[in-house]
This record gives C-alpha cells, structure tokens and sequence, in this order.
C-alpha cells in the first residue's frame, strides 16, 4: 500500500486513497487547530503525495474548515482531481433567542438547507461524498435515503454516507435503497483505533455484505496513539483540553488504553517506526477498512502519518497489538463462538468460500495504483 495507489470506495467505482485529510484541525475558532497558513502547507503536502480523498463537515470550525478547504482547492485548480467529502446533522443556528429545533437534525427541512450551506462554504457546485454526520434518533431511515436520492439526481451530490449510527440503522437504510432503487450508500463513516474496537462486532461485516467501504475517523484516538501522552502527565493536545468534556471521543485516559499505549510503544521500537505510523498501518490492514482519516495541525505530524503505508508490519507484532487491544466478546457473538457451533456442523469444518476467494486485482494506468 501507498498513499498513490487508490481503491474504489464500497461498491462503487469512486477511487480514494487509502489516508484521507480530515480537515476538523482547518481554522482555529475553536481554541485549538492550524491557521490558514500551517493548514494550506498540509493541504499542499498531502495533494503531492498524491492523496485526493478531502474530509470536513459544516460544524468543523464553525465553518471555517470548509470555507479554507474550498479555497486551498480553487486555488491550486484541484476540484476535478480530489474527492470532496463534508457531512451534515448539527445545528449551526447562531446563539440568542429562540432555538431552532429544523436548524439541525437529518430530516429533509435540514438536509437540504445544509446542503446549500456546504456548497457556498466550499465554493463548488457539487459535493463528491455527503455524509449524515449522526443519528438523531428521530428521522426515518426512509426520509434520510430519499432525500439523498433527489440530492443525487439534482447534481449537487455524487455519492452518500452515514456517519456514527447504530448498525440496524445503516442496514436498512441500505435495504430500502435497494428495494426502492434509490442512490444505495458508499461509505460508514465511524470511529476506529487500537483502543475503540467495537465496530468489529458489527460494522466491518456489514459494510463489506452491503457494499459500503469504511472510512475511519480517530485512528489515533485523537492523538493518544502517537505518544504524546502519558499516564500521570499533563500532555499538549485536544485530549488535555477536552478532557473534562461530556464527548466520548475524548475520554481516552484510563488503564485499560495506556496499556495499548505501552504495548503499541514496544511494538513500534521494534518496528523501527513511530507510534503513530504503526498505529495507523494497524488499522489500514484490518479487514473492511476503506480509507483512515488523518488530521494534524502541523506539516510535521503529517509528514510522519503520510509514511504509515510504507511498511509491512511483520505478524507477530501485528497480533501482539491484536492481544493487547482485543475488546471483551459480548452476547450474542460470545453465544456464537461456543459449543454451539459444534452442535451445528456436528464437529465438521465448514467455511463460507474458499481460501484466496475475492482477491483484489491491481491495475495499473496513468501512473497510478488502482486496486
């Protein structure tokens, strides 16, 4: 793998790259971030390593994020050569006065007045990826598919995602566009890293039956993974700002994660790589893995994720970090993995294709890898 060498998203024939830059860090209204400048160095850094796969959402800084990335793209000419991806579903209504319960949330109200948001924001006519950005545990599944299905037809989107949703969720939604003959659904957009495993219970296997390629956000979890924290010690970063926050995603210190982060720091000085780097080799190699998200705020940290896809991480330290990060089993797949499968099969070995079934084929063109 490299970051040049492109794969086709889900079930569809749109090629991204294997790391795609997330953009939350573009812009600095939220107390932490990169400004314009530091933020157009890494745009430009990671186009010339030949990455094209762009994340951002219209909630990231307050805007600002997609705003900067529509001019870093104008400018250098890329909108035909990048795959643009922004998300929808917070409420972006301005403080005072009376709240505005339509000004946020995935119904159709909402979607389509995010939509045209997102396009002026970015400067462009039409959004490669839209993503609902989560579950508001409210809008129908069919509202949320038919409404994407208009955007797709209009033109102003190409292709569709969900975001941070229960997994019964995302496979209706899917079944119904299928039924319906509607846009069917491209990508999942979810969190994944050697300490937030848990979309391997469910996800990973849904998104390869039903044709959806998993884009990661948090590889790093939010920069535990790189090694810039350690336990007992004040560290510079989101973590140590957002630490006393109410968001999951940053509830990363506990004992149970610096053990992975002691075993990952071993792993990686065997390695000869940087924690990061193997981190994020780790989660590049898992199995339904589309595409892993990497934001920085410094050129520097980019410079080290952008080698992550150089190496082959040798298998036994691959299942050394398997071990120390494997997530408890729980009802119903500890159920599945008992005597109970012997009751089944009668003690005979019974698999579901083939070994070497489905193997990817490279081709080559243009000067680019495409798998």
């Amino acid at each position: 793998m490299s970051i040049d060498h492109y794969y086709t998203l889900g079930r569809s024939g749109l090629r991204v790259s294997r790391l795609a830059l997330g953009t939350m860090t573009f812009g600095t209204d939220w107390g932490w971030g990169s400004d314009e400048k530091a933020a157009l160095s890494m745009f430009d850094r990671y186009l010339e390593a030949g990455g094209n796969f762009l994340d951002t959402a219209d909630l990231y800084t307050g805007g600002t994020s997609e705003r900067l990335l529509g001019k870093f793209v104008r400018e250098a000419g890329a909108r035909d050569r990048v795959v643009l991806a922004t998300k929808f579903t917070f409420n972006d209504a301005a403080g005072g006065g009376r709240p505005n319960p339509n000004s946020g949330g995935n119904h159709r109200k909402n979607m389509l007045r995010a939509v045209e948001g997102s396009l002026q924001r970015l400067g462009t006519d039409y959004i490669d990826l839209y993503l609902m950005h989560a579950w508001d545990q409210l809008t129908p599944p069919e509202e949320v598919m038919r409404t994407f299905d208009d955007l797709v037809r209009s033109g102003k989107v190409r292709y569709i995602g969900l975001s941070d949703v229960p997994a019964w969720y995302a496979a209706r939604a899917q079944t119904l566009a299928e039924l319906r003959g509607w846009e069917p659904l491209t990508a999942l957009q979810l969190e994944y890293s050697l300490v937030e495993r848990n979309i391997e219970r469910e996800f990973t296997t849904l998104a390869q039956q039903l044709g959806m390629g998993v884009m990661v956000w948090s590889p790093l979890a939010a920069g535990l993974l790189s090694g810039k924290y350690q336990p007992g010690k004040d560290g510079q970063g989101r973590l140590q700002l957002m630490k006393d926050s109410s968001n999951p995603g940053f509830q990363k210190f506990n004992e149970r994660n610096w053990r992975i982060v002691a075993a990952l720091e071993q792993v990686s000085r065997e390695a000869g790589r940087s924690m990061a780097q193997v981190a994020l080799n780790w989660a590049a190699h898992r199995p339904g893995i589309g595409s892993l998200i990497v934001g920085a705020t410094r050129l520097e940290q980019l410079e080290d994720n952008l080698k992550a896809l150089d190496f082959e991480l040798p298998a036994e330290l691959r299942t050394r970090l398997d071990d120390a990060s494997r997530p408890d089993r729980q009802f119903p797949y500890s159920f599945f993995d008992s005597e109970v499968q012997g009751m089944i099969y009668g003690g005979a070995t019974v698999g579901d294709k083939p070994a070497g079934y489905h193997q990817p084929v490279r081709v080559a063109g243009a000067g680019a890898g495409v798998v």
